[in-house]
């Protein structure tokens, strides 16, 4: 299958969608504009006279982090600072309110995960709330068949970084048609429904599309009703839920025709077929997750599997430089199949965390993290993977009610399985990484 998702330029797709962003605010020279709300850490709302509302908010991160091998002897320790994020997010709505947009922007020019380089652009999409229940968005955002913790803000997170399964599995932000609802089914409780239709290709992708579509979805169920101020996608427990709060998910996406590790970087790894045709394999993932919250207590579950299916007809590889070859050699042997997935994300893990957040503000967390690869799988890659089991503690201070201002640190234990330093030297060694930021939001 190799359907095209869209026929006009991703370029020309984002300058539609910037105009039409702008329209919601025709004429505003002639019309009052006040600040109608701020409160510390959740940004500045405002309104136009005619009932239109702009958003903007915004958050930094100062970052420093530093690693050390166990049994490596005398060896410096491997010290890192940076501006992890530097976002800034504009959300409005129309008069009727129906009409809404996001666009949001990350300075920083980093990734959400930690091994790869991101883009400034985060989201730019444009909804419309077909009915009271159900919403439909067209643009770039994150994707609702991401593991959970890609629900979460980054100034909302439990601990300093988001755990290791994200980076493996997650896609993080497509291009594409969004569709949600929300159905009351008996008491306080809800049904979320998602459905995804994408690219498949990523975020940011100005250049030609591969492959074909990804189609994909999600459902949530909360039993116990609505999470306190979108607790639902925010981690610890900074309202302090005074009755039980639980959201219970699982979620499914094909991509037909990846053309990367796990369909975040469009074009990075391609294949051909006799007729210099693209042949692209088709890669699956699904997962389910909880969270759970009451009286500053939150625990958070995930797990994701995901599989490819390599089609027959690839015979030829794209290298780096824009060249093609013909060999696909593992240990030695002409495995085509073999060689393609050895490329890919492929495996399973799941990521397991909890914490409690003290009246306060001081949060007490833990984390335990494992990745489980297939035989033929990047995750064996012995520089940036190859490593099993991450366990992390950390403690967090809140300055403040809420999420405006916070300072974090962690540290986490990882078991090295064959492992590769930085150079690619082969070490017989575990490792330690600590972390502190400084959250500032406005």
């Amino acid at each position: 299958m190799n359907l095209s998702f869209y026929t006009l330029p991703m370029k020309l797709l984002k300058i539609i969608i910037l105009v039409v962003i702008l329209s919601f605010f025709p004429k505003v020279y002639a019309q009052q504009v006040t600040m109608d709300t701020y409160e510390f850490g959740e940004g500045l709302q405002f309104r136009t006279t005619d009932g239109k509302e702009l958003k903007i908010s915004g958050y930094i991160q100062p970052y420093f982090e530093t690693s050390q091998y166990t049994n490596v002897d005398n060896q410096e320790a491997r010290n890192r600072f940076r501006m992890r994020r530097s976002r800034i997010k504009f959300d409005g709505n129309s008069k009727d309110k129906r009409f809404s947009f996001r666009l949001q922007v990350d300075l920083s020019g980093t990734s959400e995960s930690d091994d790869a380089v991101g883009n400034y652009l985060m989201d730019a999409y444009v909804s419309y709330d077909l009915t009271k229940r159900i919403n439909i968005a067209f643009g770039q955002r994150s994707t609702y068949t991401d593991n959970r913790e890609l629900f979460m803000n980054s100034n909302a997170l439990q601990l300093v970084e988001r755990s290791r399964l994200t980076s493996a599995f997650a896609t993080i932000r497509e291009f594409g048609l969004f569709l949600q609802g929300d159905f009351r089914t008996g008491g306080n409780s809800h049904l979320k429904p998602y459905f995804v239709l994408t690219n498949g290709d990523g975020a940011n992708v100005m250049e030609k599309d591969h492959g074909g579509i990804k189609v994909g979805g999600r459902v949530d169920f909360l039993p116990f009703g609505l999470f306190t101020n979108f607790g639902q996608f925010r981690q610890a427990d900074m309202v302090r839920e005074r009755t039980p709060k639980l959201v219970v998910g699982a979620n499914y996406s094909l991509n037909n025709g990846i053309s990367s590790r796990r369909g975040r970087d469009s074009g990075t790894i391609l294949y051909l077929n006799d007729n210099n045709e693209e042949t692209l394999p088709d890669f699956t993932k699904y997962g389910v997750d909880f969270l759970f919250k009451y009286r500053g207590f939150s625990a958070l579950g995930e797990y994701v599997k995901t599989t490819a299916s390599v089609p027959s007809t690839i015979t030829q590889r794209v290298r780096t430089d824009g060249t093609t070859s013909t060999t696909f050699e593992v240990n030695g042997v002409q495995d085509i199949e073999a060689y393609v997935k050895g490329r890919m994300m492929l495996g399973e893990g799941y990521n397991f965390q909890m914490g409690y957040l003290f009246k306060k503000g001081i949060s007490i967390d833990g984390r335990y993290t494992h990745l489980k690869a297939d035989t033929n799988s990047f995750l064996n890659n012995a520089t940036f993977y190859n490593r099993p089991n991450y366990y992390t503690v950390g403690v967090s201070k809140y300055l403040g009610r809420n999420y405006g201002a916070k300072i974090q640190a962690s540290l986490t234990y990882v078991d090295g399985d064959g492992i590769n330093d930085t150079d690619g030297n082969l070490i017989d060694s575990n490792e330690w990484v600590g972390r502190l930021m400084l959250t500032f939001s406005f």
